[in-house]
């Protein structure tokens, strides 16, 4: 089982939607997936279209005695489920300043649902405060989007930064999964610089698959949909088809045959 939060301190960079593309898709491609929405936007939440109870959220779970199980929701995808945010989840960050191990809610919460999923997504929001601090505390790696405009750049050298303090101050070997290049741009000359310059310096694993500038990855959230089943032969829903291909070859010891053996189990589906 894996946990991986999607985090980048700068807003803007395709955070959510990279979070809610790569959970859809594991979900595709059979892996039983939780998409922990994290951001008290609650984006994801609303982009996947769950239907929830106005008490039926993580902050209600984590801080008012809900029942872990209440706040778990299916998705139109079967193997989807969501645990939906709401802006209740702004006041968590007060409430838990006086609270003893206050860093450590979201991952107790996780703790009781891991062995029941194959892939655990945080979504969390873009800044660095206690909420952030719990969802990095809470997973076991890091996949982090990268916008693909020089803006974007000056950010991850403090992103990595705070990675690290969390590794040494809070004693949690958080693992970086990946850069995800995104909102790339064919025609635009900069995004080809940009990537090519976080390819040459990012000092950890860059993902090969390339989410770019989509107008169909824009409008899925608005019809509630994930891009799979939206717009599935977008070139955003193909991206992020590659990217989940992509993670579950990490985390298998022998990839190029376990990928094969993934795609020819999804064909087959397909043909029922």
């Amino acid at each position: 089982m894996r946990t991986l939060c999607i985090y980048n301190a700068k807003g803007g960079v395709g955070k959510t939607t990279s979070a809610m593309g790569l959970a859809s898709y594991l979900a595709v491609w059979g892996k039983k997936t939780l998409l922990v929405d994290f951001d008290p936007q609650g984006n994801a939440t609303s982009g996947l279209g769950v239907l929830h109870q106005p008490e039926e959220t993580i902050y209600h779970a984590l801080l008012s005695g809900q029942d872990y199980t209440s706040v778990i929701k299916k998705t139109h995808l079967t193997s989807l489920d969501v645990v939906p945010a709401s802006q209740d989840l702004a006041g968590a960050l007060i409430e838990l300043v006086a609270l003893p191990e206050r860093e450590t809610y979201l991952r107790n919460f996780i703790e009781k649902v891991r062995e029941s999923y194959e892939f655990i997504i945080i979504d969390l929001g873009p800044s660095l405060n206690l909420l952030t601090v719990n969802g990095l505390l809470a997973a076991d790696e890091v996949l982090i989007p990268i916008q693909c405009e020089y803006y974007s750049l000056e950010g991850v050298s403090q992103l990595l930064a705070t990675i690290e303090m969390i590794r040494n101050n809070l004693g949690h070997k958080l693992k970086i999964a990946g850069a995800l290049l995104t909102m790339y741009d064919d025609n635009q000359k900069l995004s080809e610089e940009v990537a090519d310059e976080i390819r040459k310096n990012f000092p950890h694993y860059v993902y090969e698959a390339v989410i770019p500038r989509s107008i169909s990855l824009a409008e899925a959230p608005s019809f509630r949909r994930p891009i799979v089943l939206y717009a599935p032969q977008s070139p955003g829903a193909q991206a992020y088809e590659k990217l989940a291909l992509e993670v579950i070859r990490q985390g298998s010891e022998n990839g190029s045959h376990d990928e094969n053996d993934i795609a020819a189990s999804f064909r087959e589906r397909r043909r029922d």
